[in-house]
Formats: structure tokens, sequence, C-alpha cells
């Protein structure tokens, strides 16, 4: 029997896709390529899974895990002898228990299928990004996804209880946990989040849920210095008493680009500031929160530490604020973009970024550099627009400046995407000989035919 036969087998016959069918699809939003693989496999439970890691295990064939296709770092790529298993048939919400307030979902339910979920037993799952319509649960977890409300809620990792996978040989890890406090041995979940699918398939998880916040206040504000954004930051977070719930911050060139390509071209805060920030609380008392959120907005001007800012005075408008922030796709008209997600200690932010203009005109001459980011977790997303025809040379120029630039302040070359095949060259900068040799002792112990997502991280 062929491979695609032997598949079938296993997993029906519309479970796998030859590899003539799985080149019509693309590689993800934002590739310009398609798949390519001798098979992708779409199994519709851990069993199945099981089934399938176990074959390809027996046959010594390399497996590269997908979920939604929303990475950056070349995480989910296949190569022609490779095999994908795809989780996007495994999207059922098995359990929402409003008393313990969690939910048991198989790896494949997108991100926003969880929160609309949650959203009618009156509970929220604060996890939150641009992709969430596409993004799945089993990828955010696999690469520990950051988003918009880490300042409040934490990473992936502080919102899994527990999780189910499948190792390389198809045997199943089940600690589907529960429970919030369960100091009972080794925590296995944290073996996989944040793997980026190298020691293990993530099948289905168990994960946290908050009760719903019932009222939202939002500003845009506007400053004269990066100096007064930090400033600005703890001002907030002291005055609104733990309800902080979103910090997003843009520099000029951004904010120009993410409003001027947003529908209408609507600017919250008109005039040229260097520095613009989204701030965002989240409540249960609307005209108690209102109240303090203005107090402190009115407190932040009368301290000198805002140039200017719009409140939002509805619904309507937080939606439409955070259109703004949602807008990265503007990039896609400038260029082909090449995207960085960094991270390094606030009060480094302004040295850094200072020097990366100049360091990147050295490096390829004239150029747009677009940075924005969840400033309050220490966060920053750079993006350098390349024309397509100076792509591939302006690339590893570009890494090396970005990259290499944040090694004397400790910085990391990743903090929310993880490092796939695009930033491997550079895990040395923000990890040590030691912690890159325990790396790979970990994935010889649980992968040591080096079957899963091979090559990738370490």
């Amino acid at each position: 029997m062929s491979l695609i036969e032997n598949l079938r087998a296993l997993v029906g016959e519309g479970g796998v896709l030859d590899a003539a069918e799985t080149a019509q699809r693309s590689a993800g939003v934002w590739r310009p390529d398609n798949l390519k693989a001798a098979a992708l496999v779409r199994p519709r439970s851990t069993e199945e899974v099981s089934a399938v890691l176990r074959y390809c295990h027996a046959n010594c064939l390399k497996v590269v895990t997908q979920g939604g296709l929303t990475g950056l770092v070349h995480g989910s790529d296949a190569a022609p002898d490779e095999v994908i298993v795809s989780l996007e048939l495994m999207r059922t919400i098995e359990l929402i228990d409003p008393l313990q307030r969690v939910a048991q979902v198989q790896a494949g339910v997108t991100l926003q299928a969880l929160q609309e979920a949650a959203d009618t037993h009156d509970l929220a799952f604060p996890l939150d990004l641009g992709a969430r319509g596409t993004a799945t649960i089993g990828g955010n977890a696999a690469t520990n996804a950051g988003g918009n409300r880490v300042i409040r809620y934490g990473m992936t990792r502080d919102m899994v209880l527990g999780i189910e996978a499948v190792l390389a040989d198809g045997t199943v890890i089940s600690s589907l946990n529960q429970l919030i406090k369960n100091n009972a041995g080794y925590d296995l979940k944290h073996l996989f989040i944040g793997s980026e699918g190298t020691l293990g398939v993530i099948t289905r998880l168990v994960l946290r849920l908050r009760e719903k916040p019932t009222t939202t206040n939002m500003a845009f504000a506007a400053f004269e210095s990066f100096a007064r954004v930090p400033a600005f930051l703890k001002h907030m977070d002291r005055a609104l008493g733990g309800t902080l719930s979103a910090f997003e911050v843009m520099w000029q060139p951004t904010y120009r680009l993410f409003t001027g390509g947003h529908v209408g071209g609507k600017q919250p805060v008109a005039g040229d500031y260097p520095m613009y920030a989204l701030v965002e609380s989240q409540g249960a008392d609307r005209a108690m929160d209102t109240e303090r959120f203005n107090k402190a907005m009115e407190s932040a001007f009368e301290a000198g530490l805002l140039a200017d800012a719009a409140i939002a005075q509805s619904d309507a408008d937080c939606h439409e604020f955070w259109s703004i922030r949602d807008n990265v796709e503007a990039v896609m008209t400038r260029g082909l973009p090449i995207i960085f997600d960094v991270s390094l200690p606030i009060a480094k932010m302004e040295d850094y970024t200072a020097r990366l203009g100049p360091a990147l005109t050295e490096a390829i001459g004239t150029h747009e550099l677009f940075i924005f980011g969840h400033l309050g977790d220490g966060n920053l997303h750079l993006i350098v627009p390349a024309p397509p025809a100076q792509y591939m040379a302006w690339r590893p120029k570009i890494e090396a400046v970005v990259y290499g630039g944040l090694e004397a302040f400790r910085g990391s070359v990743s903090a929310e995407h993880g490092i796939g095949l695009e930033k491997k060259p550079w895990l040395h900068i923000s990890r040590t000989p030691e912690e890159i040799a325990l790396m790979r002792t970990l994935k010889q112990a649980l992968d040591p035919k080096g079957m899963l997502n091979a090559g990738k991280v370490v």
C-alpha cells in the first residue's frame, strides 16, 4: 500500500490530502507560497493523531504539525517528503464549566470560537490577538502566544490548566487537569507549551476562564516624547486599581499608517506627535469605572504626561480604537513586510529603537520602519517593508541589526511568536549555551528520531 492509502486507513478517506491536493493550499496569512508535503492528514480525535504518529514513527517519516497558519517564524513549514498533521477538524468545545470556570477543547478550536462560547456563559477567555478568527488554541499553546492583554492576564501559559499531547511514537500523555492548584509532581503541560510542536502534538486542552468584564473604558493618547509613555503607564495602572487590561503603543509612522489605511482614515487624535498609546480598562460597574477612568486621564493631563487624548464615548468608539490597532495588514501596501517580534526592558526601549533607524540606513539605505506593540509587557513589533526585488538581500541585513541590537539590552529575539526556523540562528542571543544544551537533551529524550518539526527551534 502507498503512503496515502496507509494514512487513509488510519483516519478515513476524507482525512488525507495527497501532495497535489496539499499544494493547492496557502502556506499562511503572511505567506505568498503554497504548502509542500508528501501528505496532509486531518485527524478528528486524539486516537487518530496517535495512530498517525505511531505509523510515521515506525516508518521514519518526519511530521509537521499545523494549526491556523498565522505564525511568523516558519514554524509550520514542511518539506516535500514530510507529513503535515493538521488539527483543523478537531474543533470541538467539549466542556464549559461555569462553576469551575474552565473550558476543555480540542486543539483545532479557534480562539474566537472559544471566546464566543465562553461569552454565552458570561465568562471570558482573555487571550486576544488580531488573528483570533484563524489562530487555533493548540497553536496558541504550542507557541505560548501573548497578544493584547498580557499586562493583566499573562501569556497563554498562564491560562492553561491541563494538556493532552501525543509523543513522537504515538504515546498519549493525558494530563487534563482542571485544578488551579495542583503540585502533584512535575507539571508536564509546560513541556509542550511553547515547544512549537517539537516535543509532542497538543490535541486537547483545559483552559482557565474568567468572569466576563461588563464595562470597557478606552482612550487614545498622544505624547511629546517616549519618556512620558512609561510614566503614563505607571500612572494609569496605579490609578485604575487593577483594572488596566491593555496598553498598546505606536510610534508616529505606525499611527499614520494604521489610521490612514483604516476605513474612513479617521484619526482619534489629530496632530503629529512622536508617540501614541491605546489604553483600556475593563471592570464591572459602568458609572464607577467610567468615573475612575476619566479621573485617571484628567490627573495624567494635570501631571503633564499627555499632549492630547481622545476618550471613547461608546462601545462603538472602543471597537473603532481596536480596529485601528489591529490594522496591521496596512503594511502590505508598503512592500513585502519583514516582521519582528522582540522583547526588552521598558527602560531600554527608547535607546534600542533610536539606534535602529541609523543602523538600518547604514545596512540597507532608504527604508521605512514601523514600530508598535504591547509596551506594558515589554513586547515590541518591528516591521520593515521591502521592495519585492530587494526582499532576499535585505532580510539578513535587517535581522543582523534588529537581533544584534538586542544583545546589549539582554532582550529576547522572540516575545510571543516562537523560534521556528527563522529565529534559530539568533537563539544564542537570548539563551545561554547551557540552556540550549538542555533544550537539545529534552528533544532527544522525547523525540529520539527527530521526527517532530525537524530542524525547528534547536
